[in-house]
């Protein structure tokens, strides 16, 4: 039995939304990150003895399958559709390769900018937004956009001309920069492929979830 330890408003999204994709049974445990809790006694917290026991580095998500324990979101999305995930995983070395790649680039030249226009845009309260902060990651993802755009449009997806592991883990990525619209007024191909991903059943089923959590 897979296990997912992490609440939804968290990198855990992207593994749940992978593993309603796959359509595969999974049990999950829902870690809130400790600074989120007024009292941490009151839920298991990404600093309970019991998830530091899963996780000494106390961040969430982590993984058990069925006794292999994984941290880091993409990289746990990458094991699942190697092992379970069908078309959506890799259908050989190559596909493998260019899966991890995505995966790579959008954890290198695409997350620490758009959390920040997350952050800074949406997620802070209005009196700690940074917005010159904002600004500056806005202005450090149009390269990454434009070459997003390129690739997009010469199929709709990023691996083997269909829907993958690796559009699960660049659209949850590129999802943050969402509060910037601005950015993708001039790629139609990417705002395209991200209505796509969002209306897919999985991603809907996953974000009803987070919607529901306390």
């Amino acid at each position: 039995m897979i296990t997912i330890y992490g609440v939804l408003r968290s990198r855990a999204s992207r593994n749940v939304w992978l593993l309603h994709e796959m359509g595969r049974e999974f049990r999950h445990v829902p870690v809130i990150q400790v600074g989120r809790l007024a009292d941490p006694a009151s839920a298991i917290n990404t600093r309970s003895a019991d998830f530091l026991a899963i996780n000494p580095n106390g961040l969430i998500p982590s993984m058990d399958d069925d006794g292999l324990v994984l941290h880091e979101s993409l990289a746990i999305n990458l094991h699942l559709a190697r092992k379970y995930g069908g078309a959506l995983g890799p259908a050989d070395a190559v596909e493998d390769s260019q899966m991890g790649m995505w995966t790579l680039w959008a954890a290198t030249n695409v997350e620490p900018h758009s959390i920040q226009v997350l952050y800074n845009r949406a997620a802070k309260p209005v009196a700690e937004r940074d917005a010159a902060l904002a600004d500056a990651s806005v202005a450090a993802l149009r390269g990454p956009v434009a070459v997003l755009e390129l690739h997009l449009a010469q199929s709709g997806f990023l691996v083997g001309g269909r829907f993958t592991v690796a559009d699960v883990n660049v659209a949850e990525v590129m999802r943050y920069a969402l509060p910037a619209p601005e950015l993708f007024t001039e790629a139609p191909a990417v705002r395209a492929w991200i209505a796509a991903c969002h209306a897919r059943p999985a991603f809907k089923r996953m974000m009803a979830e987070r919607d529901a959590e306390a």
